[in-house]
């Protein structure tokens, strides 16, 4: 056993020294999810908006609306906040000039200048924005009212505030909505782009990885190790384990660095990780089948982003799953990510437990032991051409 740990630990070794890897396993990944969440998730905010303008009265008012409805608020000049949107940093531009501050204060009608960008959730964001400035001026007409009544402005507002505290707000109960909208309500931003890096670039990065298996055949790695006192089989299997190290390696890495810089859920994290163990045996297993059939390590490593990329994409790592037709849903299952993904999804979205996940698990067990098998037979057969 400790030979097999041994031959597993340097290929597990000679993958992270490759320096290109740097790039594509650290960084790259989590480069997407930002992409991703930036541009698709949802549940971090209600909406970004830039606000350029002195601060005053029309101002903080805006502001506190704002808040109110989970909007994030940042503020900066004209030209700054015209470039943040432009540039897709923040879904919409509001600006408070000196004549609409000088209006507010005077009780008249106010006129501000707002910019949606082209965002998903510019015009959800902009309506948020009517709805602060609706409420600004409806606080503002009532402390007038009062205030024209004899009321001092203080007591006024003081009086208005005591109101509001002592009504219920009114809720909105949604009783229809569409099936998609309730399966990835309750996501954080990052959540969704986060599952379907991890399935993506544990595929991948093991595929590619397959090359490193091409190097041992063709240098004589493996027929030194089999003159050492290790047996065909413990060679066999260090090779196994290698390559579900590094797909292990990988997804654990992303897991890790997703919750704890983006506050990604995965749920119950025994699972998640019981899922990801899983599936990085199904990868291990095509990268033993990879790097077995092919002679080039170039070769190997095209194939490994070509195919890896078409699996993801087919398995719902690109678009969600609940986005295909039904007919291309069913498609979908005949890749492992797709079992993973459903997996990952009942354990975020639906808090699943164990007997929840064990038809997806037990599909990726099946596929992982059929690659297993038919790769480390193929590297025999390879081990005993070159011997």
């Amino acid at each position: 056993m400790r030979a097999v740990g041994a031959i597993a630990g340097v290929e597990l070794r000679r993958f992270l020294r490759d320096r290109s890897n740097i790039f594509f396993v650290f960084l790259f990944p989590l480069l997407l999810v930002v992409v991703i969440g930036l541009q698709f998730g949802g549940g971090a905010d209600e909406g970004r908006v830039a606000v350029a303008g002195a601060r005053s009265p029309l101002r903080t008012a805006l502001v506190a609306g704002l808040e109110d409805q989970g909007v994030s608020v940042s503020f900066g000049s004209a030209g700054t906040v015209r470039e943040q949107v432009a540039r897709g940093r923040t879904d919409v531009a509001l600006f408070v000039p000196p004549a609409a501050v000088a209006a507010f204060d005077e009780g008249e009608d106010v006129t501000l200048e707002v910019i949606a960008g082209s965002q998903q959730g510019g015009p959800a964001t902009m309506q948020r924005v009517r709805t602060a400035a609706t409420g600004a001026m409806l606080a503002r007409g009532q402390v007038a009212a009062l205030t024209g009544a004899g009321v001092v402005e203080p007591a006024a507002r003081a009086a208005l505030a005591g109101a509001s505290a002592s009504m219920t707000p009114p809720t909105l109960a949604v009783v229809d909505a569409d099936e998609v909208a309730q399966e990835f309500s309750g996501l954080g931003r990052f959540d969704l782009g986060a599952t379907a890096e991890t399935l993506l670039f544990v595929f991948v990065a093991s595929l590619t990885g397959s090359a490193t298996l091409i190097h041992a055949r063709r240098l004589g790695v493996m027929g030194r190790t089999l003159a050492a006192p290790v047996s065909p089989g413990q060679a066999l299997a260090g090779q196994a384990l290698g390559r579900f190290a590094i797909a292990a390696f990988q997804g654990g890495y992303i897991m890790l660095a997703t919750a704890l810089l983006f506050d990604v859920d995965w749920g119950d994290v025994w699972l998640s990780l019981l899922v990801l163990v899983t599936f990085s045996m199904v990868a291990a297993g095509a990268a033993m089948v990879l790097g077995s059939v092919l002679d080039n390590d170039s070769t190997a490593s095209g194939a490994g982003v070509g195919l890896g990329l078409v699996l993801a994409a087919l398995g719902g790592c690109m678009l969600p799953l609940e986005l295909f037709p039904d007919t291309l849903q069913t498609v979908a299952h005949v890749t492992p990510h797709a079992w993973a993904y459903e997996a990952f999804a009942e354990i975020q979205r639906h808090d699943a437990g164990l007997a929840d996940v064990l038809p997806q698990l037990g599909v990726l067990a099946a596929m992982a032991a059929a690659l297993l098998v038919l790769g480390t037979r193929a590297l025999r057969r390879s081990m005993t051409r070159a011997l």
